[in-house]
């Protein structure tokens, strides 16, 4: 019996949620509550939450509610055009793609999330922000890229490479010219990054 106990506890938590939304922490043997869950997930803790009553998987359902209840409480971290895009991707060919996509941008910004606390709060200037964002491009991208050729889109996305690497071949007079789709990517990357520092001026006032 020691054993299994052992067993449980060296992996994930097991919160069981009741009809009456209780939720019971089955190592500590104690009810929590929906805000000592939040604290659980800021603190990295592993854990799944499961039906008392049926046994299903009910982990994202709950990590649902704990977004729309910061939300409602005034800590607004997701901007309406964000949600209202977020939204439009249900039902759209790409939905299958957003998962990935979105996870590896957060695993991208989470590993640089120390750089970019210290740019807001030392109220830099865009250039280190701008620097950060060019040299994670690349990483997005090659997130992008695989989750595109795992999908059914998979020959579309080949096609597209293809002419990408077509275009590779123009001259450098004519590379001179005209910016690259990646220069334009950089260009409005960097817009964004400079509507991101406007409105952290205005909050420093």
């Amino acid at each position: 019996m020691a054993k299994s106990k052992k067993k449980i506890q060296d992996g994930p938590i097991v919160i069981k949620k009741y009809a009456n939304r209780r939720l019971y922490n089955t190592q500590t043997s104690n009810y929590i509550t929906l805000d000592f869950l939040a604290e659980m997930t800021r603190k990295d803790e592993d854990f799944v939450v499961v039906d008392a009553k049926t046994g299903d998987d009910i982990t994202h359902n709950v990590l649902t509610q704990i977004i729309v209840d910061e939300e409602s409480n005034g800590k607004h971290m997701l901007p309406v055009n964000f949600l209202r895009q977020l939204i439009s991707m249900y039902g759209n060919s790409m939905q299958s793609l957003m998962p990935s996509y979105l996870e590896a941008s957060m695993d991208n910004f989470r590993k640089n999330q120390k750089q970019f606390q210290e740019a807001v709060e030392g109220a830099l200037n865009k250039n280190p922000l701008g620097q950060m964002a060019v040299k994670n491009q690349k990483q997005f991208q090659e997130a992008v890229e695989n989750a595109l050729k795992a999908s059914p889109l998979a020959g579309v996305f080949e096609k597209a490479l293809s002419l990408g690497q077509n275009g590779r071949d123009e001259t450098e007079d004519e590379l001179q010219e005209k910016p690259s789709a990646k220069d334009v990517e950089i260009m409005e990357l960097k817009k964004q990054l400079a509507d991101i520092q406007s409105k952290i001026d205005k909050l420093d006032i």
